[in-house]
């Protein structure tokens, strides 16, 4: 795998789904989406689930609030790609964005 895209989440339900959309778009389609749910109170689980059973790349996990830097090195842990990128849950990406990065 080429890329690894980490993001971490904490209540941004009404985002999400923008953000995934643009990035399950991508013209490249060689990597993984780990995202961390760190402690979400809102439904930005049930959304990341929604996503998860329409696209195998994506990983969840889900944990207790501990701030999106120990939610970052969580997913580092299980990373698989070559490279990382991280993307924060209220971001979007143009269509060709991880190509032209790639």
């Amino acid at each position: 795998m080429k890329l690894s895209i980490i993001i971490p989440v904490y209540n941004i339900e009404q985002y999400l789904q923008k953000c995934l959309n643009s990035i399950l778009n991508q013209a490249f389609k060689d990597f993984e989406v780990i995202c961390v749910n760190d402690g979400s109170t809102d439904n930005s689980l049930n959304v990341l689930q929604d996503f998860k059973n329409l696209d195998e790349r994506i990983i969840i996990i889900d944990k207790k609030n501990e701030g999106s830097g120990v939610a970052r090195n969580t997913a580092l842990e299980i990373a698989q790609g070559e490279y990382v990128y991280f993307v924060d849950g209220d971001d979007w990406l143009e269509n060709d964005a991880l190509e032209k990065m790639i």
